[in-house]
């Protein structure tokens, strides 16, 4: 069984084996998350998003969907890259969240990595209410069980934190 833990930290300095990224769907960078890790990798994350783009993606990647490229400059091995939805009141959209983090968990099982640093995927801009975008993370991380050793949430401030927590309990 994998072990899971929420830490309060700056997902571009984890020394994971990779890291996922809250991404937009253009794959080319933009605010919060997508943003550091875009500056704090450097251009050979851009560079390979931009091929990812050409040769598959030509009008973005889609929501709950994941690739991987290179983590540049990064202390991880790999950065992989998934768009959360935007958050709705009229439209349950959980399934396209969880599909995130089993998609990401994919991709790091196909590359080989055993450990893995998520963003709280969706709750920034996306407006995804925190508790329940903590619960969401931690049931679909805990049902998949992939071929890892270690999962650490790596959240930005006390409130996400603490409902990663109340979550993992």
């Amino acid at each position: 069984m994998v072990l899971i833990e929420a830490v309060r930290g700056d997902i571009t300095e984890q020394q994971v084996d990779a890291v996922v990224n809250a991404a937009n769907s253009s794959l080319l960078g933009g605010g919060g998350v997508d943003g550091a890790i875009h500056r704090k990798g450097g251009p050979a994350i851009l560079s390979e998003c931009r091929d990812l783009r050409a040769a598959h993606y030509d009008k973005g990647l889609p929501t709950g969907k994941a690739v991987a490229t290179t983590a540049g400059q990064l202390p991880a091995r790999w950065v992989i890259h998934t768009v959360g939805p935007v958050w709705s009141a009229t439209e349950d959209r959980s399934a396209l969240l969880a599909s995130c983090y089993r998609e990401s968990l994919r991709v790091a099982a196909e590359l080989g990595a055993r450990t893995v640093a998520f963003p709280a995927i969706s709750t920034g801009i996306f407006g995804w209410p925190i508790d329940d975008g903590a619960r969401i993370a931690v049931e679909t991380v805990r049902s998949v069980d992939p071929p890892l050793e270690y999962v650490r949430f790596v959240l930005f401030d006390d409130g996400a934190l603490n409902a990663f927590a109340a979550a993992l309990e």
